[in-house]
């Protein structure tokens, strides 16, 4: 990997962190507006025009991220390589300029409301960040294969894996949307689910290094 793929990354990391900030002091504002004693549990049940702006730009944020990761390359999967990079660094710097601004979360373990399309996703902090750091890995080996001259082309039983890893994820994201409503959060976060997927999401990049890289130049289709 030469210098310029260094610099790319390095470019990747500043403008993740700044579009971070941009985040956090979004949501730092709608905790003024509906918890101005503080973010807790049971959240507010509410559907106003915050609500549906809110779920807009959650997608907006996506888009734009997407579009970066397809402006870094011309080729799908080195894109795609990029948006994990994007997206797992994006979400680390968001906390971490929540903790610099409001000193939350006071925890790591601290339950989060971390999407809402299409349903609310509820995990301790320290879920996300997980994800996000498995993220930032493969990411950052999937464009370095395609720099040192390889070729990324998943196999079906790759997206077999990546399917059970994402469902097992998105489980333990997604089982307990109503303890929003309690007073207290009620069921267990399930940490098996999570690294399930995790440990799923390795296996499945392992294979693709095993069927692609060693084999495959990029100059192969």
């Amino acid at each position: 990997m030469d210098r310029k793929f260094y610099k790319k990354i390095i470019l990747i990391f500043i403008f993740t962190a700044a579009f971070a900030y941009v985040e956090s002091a979004v949501v730092i504002y709608l905790r003024q507006i509906y918890y101005p004693q503080g973010f807790h549990f049971p959240i507010k049940k509410h559907v106003d025009l915050l609500l549906y702006i809110e779920v807009i730009r959650e997608f907006a944020t996506l888009v734009i991220m997407v579009s970066i990761g397809a402006l870094l390359s011309k080729k799908f999967w080195e894109g795609f390589g990029y948006f994990l990079v994007i997206f797992g660094t994006w979400d680390i710097f968001f906390y971490i300029w929540l903790k610099a601004a409001i000193n939350w979360p006071t925890s790591i373990v601290e339950p989060d409301i971390l999407f809402l399309i299409p349903v609310p996703w509820i995990a301790p902090v320290l879920a996300p960040v997980l994800v996000s750091l498995v993220m930032i890995g493969i990411g950052i080996d999937i464009t370095g294969i395609f720099d040192k001259g390889y070729n990324v082309k998943p196999h079906l039983i790759h997206w077999i894996i990546v399917l059970l890893g994402s469902i097992f994820i998105l489980y333990s994201f997604m089982c307990d949307t109503n303890a929003m409503f309690y007073e207290k959060y009620p069921l267990p976060y399930k940490w098996g689910s999570l690294i399930a997927g995790l440990m799923l999401y390795l296996i499945a990049h392992i294979i693709l290094r095993n069927k692609n890289v060693r084999s495959r130049p990029n100059n192969v289709e």
